[in-house]
């Protein structure tokens, strides 16, 4: 079988894997939180978001297909929904972080990595890395100084598990519009901005919550 055929049947698998994260991931969003279709969508969206993101790694990685942008946004992806996922465990009385400390410091390192790329590589800024690094960079900062203090951790672990989970579906969301309706630097910006929007809802729904 040639290599173009190969990468055409990984295409439509993560096609496939992707189109299922989208409404798996819709539907754990809009359900009540806690309860059992949002667990169930929520577990579907989790591994099928990650089955996804695996096959795009290789994809971005083939011949005529090499995609930085989009290898980054899978590293993106991976920090959100395993760091989301995981803080579910947060709560637990024995909780371990070291794994999650791995992945902070894996992120803050990929953040630099994003901003340096384009100048170490192609002599030039490119604006979505460098945006994109940055995040990286304070998510991984954020997260390692939550870290030092792990009462709070557990206090706050399902802002985290929202916030990260919301953040995976808003990579998902900006891969799909980019490989779709690509209108320039707005397809990878816009649903960041209404991402923020909708985390930020939650968190004063649930910072009232506990007035």
């Amino acid at each position: 079988m040639e290599t173009e055929n190969i990468i055409q049947i990984l295409i439509m698998t993560h096609v496939v894997f992707g189109s299922i994260a989208l409404i798996s991931g819709a539907i754990s969003m809009i359900t009540k939180k806690g309860d059992f279709l949002h667990k169930k969508s929520g577990t579907v969206f989790y591994y099928a978001l990650l089955m996804a993101t695996i096959i795009s790694f290789i994809i971005s990685s083939m011949p005529n297909h090499k995609s930085p942008f989009l290898f980054f946004l899978g590293l993106f992806t991976l920090y959100f929904i395993i760091g989301g996922y995981r803080s579910l465990r947060f709560k637990e009385k024995n909780a371990s972080f070291w794994i999650d400390k791995i992945i902070a410091y894996t992120i803050l390192f990929t953040g630099v990595f994003m901003m340096t790329y384009p100048i170490l590589f192609e002599g030039k800024i490119n604006s979505i890395l460098l945006v994109f690094g940055a995040v990286g960079i304070l998510f991984g900062i954020v997260d390692l100084l939550l870290f030092q203090n792990l009462n709070t951790i557990k206090k706050n672990w399902l802002k985290i598990h929202l916030s990260k989970m919301i953040s995976g579906y808003v990579a998902t969301v900006t891969a799909f519009i980019v490989n779709q309706w690509n209108f320039g630097i707005w397809s990878w910006f816009t649903p960041t901005i209404f991402g923020n929007i909708f985390i930020v809802y939650w968190l004063i729904k649930l910072n009232r919550k506990k007035l």
